[in-house]
């Protein structure tokens, strides 16, 4: 086969995250496969397995992975016979004037001819060979294709799901200091009532309590938009997504340490990287087929029928008889010669389009290390922020209740007790926060890692009901069955798509 044989490209990869040495950061051979069952949330579970079988998104990528393979059997199906046809006429003629010196000629006769004819064009130099190498490689990456659309829906359902839970507990929390706060101008009104203080502490507690009412409505809001965004990777309409939350309540837990592999397992792990790496694979054998068509293109020919008419002495009832056969065969080749200049610039176009291929997939590396140092440093940090808004919370709720008491004895003015409830209201929804953001930086650091596409081992890409509806409309014969339109190894397993791994992408 003409054209290059595929090896994965080089690409920078660091030896060691930097964060490597924090104690939340575990090396091992484990990268959360199932990561989203560690926040120990039964409805977060319920969602995911919901998701994976109704999210359209993911339905459009499953049925990519049909129209691929289809596409692939096109492909192999040139390596026989590329032109077959059986072919069948009747022809009446009448010939008018015929001299009468020829004798047993009549003026009108019938002939019909059925014949079997194909041409098969030999592939030489691999010209069809090397489109089945890039058709197989491209198939092979639509399936690392739905692994990545799979990783980023459970990723962004994960992430919307905790939006949705700290959207409500700091819901709880302002309605919590709601109580405090209207306790607060409670003290303050009945004070000013009695003559222990003045109108300024009254507007002031009304002010700040009315402050934090006004944030309520926001919050809902949030909580209801991020619903909504649920509701579409559910595959679900926004009014039944609420049924779909029932049974669990605040915001999951975050598991104390996440596992990671050395940087160097993102190449297989990675969806994207696999894809990058398969689509490069594909365009490089594109290569050879463009380069195939530089050279001679040999073929044979063949035909057998039958012929018969009744001219003179002869049937039309005759055609099926051994004498009445028909044979026709031969060879031939085209050599193209005048458009060389065209089919050369063909193979340019091709190489470069490799060439693109090649950098986006040293790119897709790059940014694959950049997700997983940016999640594992959000992971880290908000560990961190969590730890010491926690304490914060603690102290600002003493200090409210020291301010309110001085206030109440009257050793101190209001605006010690407004500073201390304002700063509690604000500490406490900060610590929700932190919470919160510690479990977004568990969803970004397992996003990163490519964590989750192996939910689909042991189940088909596309629903029943889509197949019904295909099957209905086109006959897709037994392409329908998941053992014919998915690989038997996975992506992670194919030649070209490992740094450690040089073989030929299409053997």
């Amino acid at each position: 086969m003409v054209g290059p044989d595929y090896k994965t490209p080089s690409s920078k990869i660091e030896q060691e995250w930097t964060v490597e040495n924090n104690p939340a950061i575990k090396e091992g051979n484990t990268f959360g496969e199932y990561w989203w069952k560690a926040l120990d949330d039964p409805v977060l579970n319920r969602l995911v397995e919901a998701a994976a079988t109704n999210n359209l998104s993911l339905q459009i990528a499953g049925v990519r992975i049909l129209q691929s393979r289809a596409q692939l059997n096109k492909s192999i199906g040139n390596l026989f016979p590329q032109q077959q046809a059986v072919s069948g006429a009747v022809n009446y003629s009448r010939l008018n004037d015929l001299p009468s010196v020829i004798p047993g000629l009549t003026p009108d006769y019938t002939s019909d001819q059925v014949l079997f004819a194909a041409t098969w064009e030999i592939d030489v130099w691999g010209k069809f060979r090397r489109g089945i190498e890039s058709d197989r490689a491209e198939f092979v990456a639509t399936v690392a294709s739905y692994d990545d659309a799979l990783v980023t829906l459970i990723a962004d359902l994960a992430a919307t799901y905790v939006n949705i839970r700290t959207a409500e507990q700091r819901t709880r929390v302002a309605n919590s200091n709601i109580v405090l706060l209207t306790e607060s101008l409670r003290v303050a009104n009945a004070r000013y009532k009695g003559g222990e203080t003045s109108e300024l502490d009254v507007q002031q507690a009304s002010t700040v309590l009315s402050q934090t009412l006004a944030s309520i409505p926001d919050l809902i809001n949030a909580a209801q938009q991020s619903k909504n965004a649920l509701a579409v990777l559910l595959g679900e309409t926004p009014d039944r997504v609420d049924d779909q939350l029932k049974g669990g309540e605040g915001i999951p837990v975050a598991p104390k340490a996440v596992m990671v592999g050395i940087p160097r397992d993102l190449l297989r792990r990675r969806p994207d990287v696999r894809e990058a790496g398969l689509t490069a694979a594909s365009q490089s054998a594109l290569i050879g087929v463009a380069r195939a068509q530089m050279y001679p293109a040999f073929s044979l020919s063949g035909a057998f029928g039958f012929s018969s008419s009744d001219e003179g002495n002869s049937s039309l009832a005759d055609m099926f008889s051994w004498e009445s056969r028909a044979v026709k065969t031969g060879a031939s080749f085209v050599f193209p010669i005048f458009n060389y200049g065209q089919l050369v610039n063909q193979v340019r176009v091709q190489d470069a389009q490799f060439q693109q291929a090649i950098l986006n997939y040293q790119n897709t590396v790059l940014t694959a290390q950049q997700e997983v140092e940016n999640g594992l440093s959000a992971f880290t940090t908000s560990q961190t922020s969590l730890t010491h808004f926690a304490a914060a919370a603690g102290s600002a709720r003493r200090s409210s209740e020291l301010a309110m008491a001085q206030y109440k004895a009257g050793e101190t003015d209001y605006t010690t007790v407004l500073s201390a409830e304002q700063f509690q209201l604000s500490i406490d929804d900060s610590l929700v926060s932190a919470q919160g953001n510690v479990v977004q930086g568990v969803i970004a650091v397992y996003r990163a890692l490519g964590g989750g596409w192996e939910i689909r081992n042991g189940r088909d890409v596309v629903s029943d009901a889509v197949k019904a509806e295909m099957a209905e409309r086109t006959n897709w014969g037994d392409l329908l069955d998941p053992k014919n339109h998915l690989p038997e190894e996975s992506p992670e397993a194919e030649p070209g798509t490992s740094e450690t791994d040089p073989s030929d992408a299409g053997n």
